[in-house]
């Protein structure tokens, strides 16, 4: 079997040179995924940045801690606060007695024409990082600044949200950080409370003077979480393992199904071989022996060049990560060799994975029904494959059923609405030829009864070849729907969340601090961000280093609220951590308001009680929390970490996730406000009023502008993994298509000659050919829209049970895209080989070649 197993590969090659491209690219990236996967474990622990040179920095208490119970065993949940407490003045007193105490303030500043992630700090604070002058001299008076970075110099003057400032100096740029620092003096002005300050003194003298006081001592590389964000690299390595995971079980499903329906074709081609062998004595064993050896041997061949070109791709693609900024700086690829071994090993698993059905089918070839069915395509659909088929098609209803009624919002998770296509693509995939000849009919159809009888030859041709129509549509059926499930599910949760904000702004005027428009929240809880559905309400958020908001200042929120003809509702946010069933504390965002003002102002999608119920000793939830019922009385954590009683006034319902809670400003203590929604009065003339805001302070926005500024998006990891997904899908279409034909191209010489010996011109043969492809990709593209239409109804359905009716989004325009680039590969690689054979001469009628 070895012998007629290398022979076969010798004389067969272009049959498996597709599957052997489609594993070696599928290895080389899942050995790219595991060597990106072994460096970000092996990553540095990162080192402090801002307090690199700072003794000891004292933080103010900023962490939430509450004792849970999980099967008898006592342990502790912790949450960073979402407004971390000062250092209180007795501590400072007693640590001012061991040194010199430099406290630090962090508060973001706006600038016309400077970027936008400016961070403001006191000078005394530059000189732990360290940042050292290299033009002009240090600020000393208020309206004096010195900046990071080169995009402005000593003498440049800039409008400012806390006033225009002058340049007096500049600073390198150490990377972490854009920083304007402002005397001492001044920065006190503009960020009063400090979190956390720098001590002077020895570590040990430090924490005997705090002992028993709810602060927290750093020292050496503990520094690191003064820093902004300190857990960045952290959480950026983790969306990079997130992307290249989701890139790798592409890869291997595709692979897999470009494998299984080239070795399908290739069986069915072959049945006159396979009989022929039958015939010399060949057992059914043996056939499948000989068919699984050469899929062993093309994946022993692919594998090793696929650990090869992951070798030499990963550090590639480590560098373009970097550059895009979805890894940290320092990231590079390290030597670790288990990559290589599951790589290899998962590529050989592949192979053999795509050649068992074709082999079984191989193996029950008599040598009588080959011979008499040689040249016949019947009997595609097996007794196994349509109950496979049928069972998957079953599993995705049941499997999507159950989520409708036990939990709908998990039909909006990322990882949920990547995977669910893939089962029903294999369901459709499977059906595909029952499916492909009354699909193919009816596409034809029309063609088939204009005048001339190529029509017709395109729709028998197609329908005729069930297994070269099912195989080429199989390709462009992942493709297409892959990118209307994937890019279809971001479009309609977008345009949910859409739908979400305008209903429940009501405010004729939204007013934010100057620079911030566009930026604030729109939900009136947390912002939008990446897709993880209603999951996202509950989540958590990793710990950072306090940056304060000042939010509108006192003067400012009394000129606005003083405007006759205008109801104002000033808005904060907020966080507060609830304990469910005693083992999992979450925290959810919160919006601090005035409930009278809240109700003029804004529409909350309420299911259960009333927005005038809210006061100072109860809250506004929604029904994702373990209690959601109106009088029900739920324990919660502050912002601040107090621990509260609190009755349910009203529940709103879950939405896409962004449904947070609502609370009185009282129970959000070191809440600033950031954002003043106003209605106006009967009778009120609208610009008018937006004159005397725009008097008052801040930007103004009108509501179609706020809801225009804020329209959510797909967040940038997301949209780079759906783009590397939908590449790899389209890269192995194009193999499998180029292989597809490029086999069924010996096939086809016997049938188009035929059809120059009745007289057709070779143009009219070669668009024919062209006709009969661009069918067969129109099949694919209408069964990847079945599919696109299943898993977004399914969606749809979640987003109506969730109480958002938004409607469907499907992705024409790339949608149109991906079919164009699936019918062109598919007429390139149907034509080219034809218009060979008809230059070489192997379709000339007879007696017409030299």
């Amino acid at each position: 079997m070895l012998t007629v197993a290398l022979h076969a590969l010798r004389t067969r090659w272009s049959t498996f040179l597709g599957t052997f491209v489609a594993l070696s690219l599928g290895v080389a990236l899942l050995s790219v995924m595991g060597l990106t996967l072994a460096s970000s474990l092996d990553a540095p622990k990162r080192q402090p940045e801002r307090f690199a040179t700072a003794p000891v920095v004292v933080q103010g208490q900023n962490i939430l801690s509450v004792p849970t119970s999980i099967g008898g065993h006592v342990s502790r949940e912790t949450r960073t606060l979402a407004h971390p407490h000062a250092v209180p003045e007795t501590t400072v007193s007693k640590l001012k007695r061991l040194g010199r105490v430099i406290p630090d303030r962090s508060f973001p500043v706006r600038a016309e024409g400077a970027p936008r992630d400016l961070i403001g700090h006191p000078w005394s604070t530059a000189a732990f990082a360290p940042y050292e002058i290299t033009e002009g001299r240090a600020p000393r008076t208020r309206d004096e600044v010195v900046v990071t970075g080169d995009w402005t110099h000593p003498g440049d003057r800039l409008r400012t949200d806390h006033g225009t400032v002058r340049v007096v100096g500049t600073v390198p740029s150490r990377g972490f950080e854009t920083a304007v620092f402002y005397s001492d003096a001044r920065a006190a002005e503009l960020s009063p409370q400090s979190t956390q300050l720098v001590v002077e003194a020895e570590a040990q003298d430090v924490r005997e003077a705090v002992e028993g006081e709810a602060v927290h001592v750093l020292t050496g590389s503990a520094r690191r979480l003064a820093d902004p964000d300190p857990d960045r690299d952290r959480e950026a390595l983790t969306a990079m393992n997130a992307l290249f995971g989701t890139a790798g079980g592409v890869t291997a499903f595709v692979s897999v199904f470009v494998v299984a329906s080239t070795f399908a074709f290739s069986v069915a081609q072959r049945r006159r071989e396979f009989g022929l062998l039958r015939t010399a004595g060949a057992t059914p064993g043996q056939i499948r022996r000989t068919v699984c050896l050469e899929a062993l041997l093309v994946g022993v061949l692919a594998s090793a060049t696929g650990c090869v070109l992951g070798a030499y791709g990963a550090p590639c693609l480590a560098d373009r990560v970097v550059d895009v900024g979805l890894a940290p700086d320092w990231f590079t690829i390290g030597d670790s060799k288990w990559p290589y071994h599951m790589a290899f090993w998962t590529g050989l698993l592949v192979a053999l994975l795509g050649v068992v059905a074709a082999s079984w089918r191989a193996g029950r070839t008599s040598p009588a029904q080959a011979l008499r069915e040689a040249s016949v395509d019947a009997g595609a659909m097996t007794r196994g494959r349509l109950l496979f088929g049928a069972g998957l098609l079953l599993t995705a209803a049941v499997t999507l059923a159950l989520a409708l009624i036990s939990d709908p919002g998990e039909l909006l998770h990322r990882k949920t609405y990547v995977s669910r296509p893939m089962l029903l693509i294999t369901a459709v995939a499977l059906l595909a030829p029952v499916l492909v000849r009354p699909l193919t009919r009816l596409l034809a159809w029309l063609p088939a009864h204009l005048p001339g009888a190529g029509g017709m030859l395109v729709r028998e041709n197609a329908s005729a070849g069930v297994r070269r129509t099912a195989a080429v549509a199989a390709p462009v059926l992942v493709t297409v729907a892959l990118t209307g499930s994937l890019l279809g599910a971001t479009a309609t949760l977008n345009e949910a969340k859409a739908t979400e904000t305008r209903e429940r702004t009501t405010a004729d005027f939204v007013v934010v601090p100057t620079g911030n428009a566009g930026n604030a929240d729109h939900g009136g809880h947390g912002g939008h961000g990446g897709h993880g559905g209603p999951a996202g309400n509950h989540g958590t958020t990793a710990p950072h280093a306090p940056t304060e908001n000042p939010g509108f200042d006192a003067r400012t929120l009394r000129n606005l609220r003083t405007i006759p003809g205008t109801t104002v509702s000033a808005t904060s946010s907020s966080a507060v951590y609830v304990l469910e069933d005693g083992v999992a504390l979450i925290r959810s965002e919160a919006r601090a308001a005035e409930p009278a003002a809240l109700a003029v102002t804004a529409a909350l999608p309420l299911a259960a009680g009333q927005v005038s119920d809210l006061d100072d000793q109860s809250i506004i939830v929604n029904e994702e929390w373990e209690r959601h019922t109106v009088g029900q009385t739920v324990d919660v954590w502050l912002g601040d970490g107090t621990r509260k009683s609190l009755r349910i006034a009203a529940v709103m319902t879950t939405g896409t996730g962004d449904n947070g809670v609502y609370v009185t400003p009282a129970n959000a203590p070191g809440a600033h406000v950031d954002r003043v929604d106003v209605t106006l009065a009967a009778g009120a003339d609208p610009a008018v009023v937006a004159g005397a805001l725009r008097e008052a302070g801040g930007h103004v926005l009108t509501r179609d502008q706020w809801l225009r500024a804020g329209n959510p998006g797909t967040d940038r990891t997301t949209r780079y993994g759906f783009l590397l997904v939908l590449g790899i899908a389209l890269l192995y279409t194009g193999i499998s298509l180029a292989n597809t034909m490029l086999m069924a191209a010996s096939d086809r010489v016997r049938d188009l000659a035929v059809l120059r010996l009745a007289g057709a011109t070779r143009r009219q043969v070669l668009r024919l050919v062209g006709a009969e492809a661009l069918t067969v990709v129109a099949v694919g593209g209408v069964l990847g829209l079945l599919v696109t239409g299943l898993n977004l109804a399914g969606m749809r359905s979640a987003l109506g049970l969730l109480s958002v009716h938004a409607p469907v989004r499907i992705p024409w325009p790339e949608l149109g895209a991906v079919t164009g680039a699936c019918a062109v590969l598919a007429v390139v690689f149907s034509v080219a080989p034809a218009a060979w054979a008809l230059r070489s001469g192997a379709m000339e009628p007879a007696g017409t070649r030299e």
